[in-house]
């Protein structure tokens, strides 16, 4: 590396530093509290960002803020690749995999149509659609990575992941207790869970607090679900690609490179040579990034801003809550 470089790095790397470490403080805190009190890392890392969203002004944390808001959560969701397996999609059967695809599609397409009568734009119908179908807080950061600039996006995918992060904590309570009062076997117990439950974590204690093999089930079923990502981010970016880019830039990719990331990881992930500890330690980074850019995401926007959003956002998140859970219990005893 030539020394020109070499202080252009350095320049780099000081000018980006500050937002950074402060963004890795919120998120740190943030594991704390989740640890502690129970309640989504993802929801205290935005809200401890909010506090904080003086810093994302002009000063020296703005750079990096925005880079980490950016760029480290393309990361996370590129990381998101190492938790699939193609075995673990196949030792479920064909059956749950015609269940996935078809929830996940008929959830996104509805939020789109009801966004649309309700007066918001397509897009949002697909953001909070993604966040409700596919994998929470996570397909809600990844869709809006993928989705084209407006002035409203951040605030937007703020809205959504606060309003999924909350929703997925109380599916994580309720859902059990559906599935015992409609005396679902384990495998069908499974599936429920799995296909309407919206982040990993919530499925997964869901899952165990039940059985073994309902936790088992569910959690490969929610990886199905995590799959999708891939489909659902190329369908997002051929929407931006069809509304051109933005004048005096380069048209945007058909596949962003990201989503190439979270394939090929789960391509070299399926074919075993992966060591479990590898596969542990890209999860906890995985987890980290995503963390670390919801609190920066959090540090540029304003309480008052989503406090304004009204009644119909929540309304149309419910609801397509409300939706997927029925959908997937329609549709479970035909996969089982």
């Amino acid at each position: 590396m030539s020394a020109m470089s070499y202080s252009a790095l350095n320049a780099r790397v000081r000018q980006l530093a500050p937002g950074f470490i402060v963004s890795a403080m919120v998120a740190a805190a943030a594991s704390f509290l989740s640890e502690h009190y129970g309640a989504p890392v993802m929801l205290f890392a935005l809200l401890l960002g909010m506090a904080l969203n003086f810093l994302s002004g002009e000063g020296q944390c703005k750079p990096g803020i925005e880079y980490t808001a950016r760029t480290i959560l393309r990361l996370g969701v590129a990381l998101l690749g190492l938790r699939l397996t193609l075995s673990q999609i196949a030792a479920l059967g064909w059956k749950p995999v015609v269940l996935v695809v078809v929830v996940v599609t008929v959830t996104i397409l509805v939020s789109v149509l009801v966004a649309r009568l309700l007066g918001f734009n397509q897009l949002f119908g697909m953001l909070t659609g993604g966040a409700t179908a596919i994998c929470g807080a996570s397909a809600a950061l990844a869709l809006a990575a993928a989705l084209p600039a407006h002035e409203q996006k951040e605030k937007a995918t703020l809205f959504t992941v606060i309003c999924v992060s909350a929703l997925s904590t109380t599916a994580m309570i309720a859902y059990p207790m559906i599935a015992s009062f409609f005396a679902l076997s384990p495998l069908q117990a499974g599936v429920f869970l799995g296909g309407a439950i919206h982040d990993v974590a919530q499925v997964v204690g869901a899952g165990y607090s039940m059985s073994r093999e309902t936790g088992d089930a569910a959690t490969v079923v929610k990886l199905m679900r995590v799959a999708m990502l891939l489909p659902v981010i190329l369908c997002a970016a051929l929407i931006t690609r069809a509304q051109g880019a933005q004048a005096g830039s380069a048209r945007p990719p058909l596949l962003p490179g990201f989503a190439v990331g979270f394939f090929v990881l789960a391509c070299v992930n399926s074919t075993g040579w992966v060591p479990a500890a590898v596969q542990h330690a890209g999860n906890e980074l995985s987890r980290w990034a995503l963390v670390i850019a919801i609190s920066a995401l959090g540090m540029k926007t304003q309480l008052k801003e989503l406090a304004a959003v009204g009644i119909k956002p929540i309304a149309l998140m419910v609801g397509e809550t409300v939706f997927l859970a029925a959908l997937v219990m329609g549709l479970m005893r035909w996969a089982t």
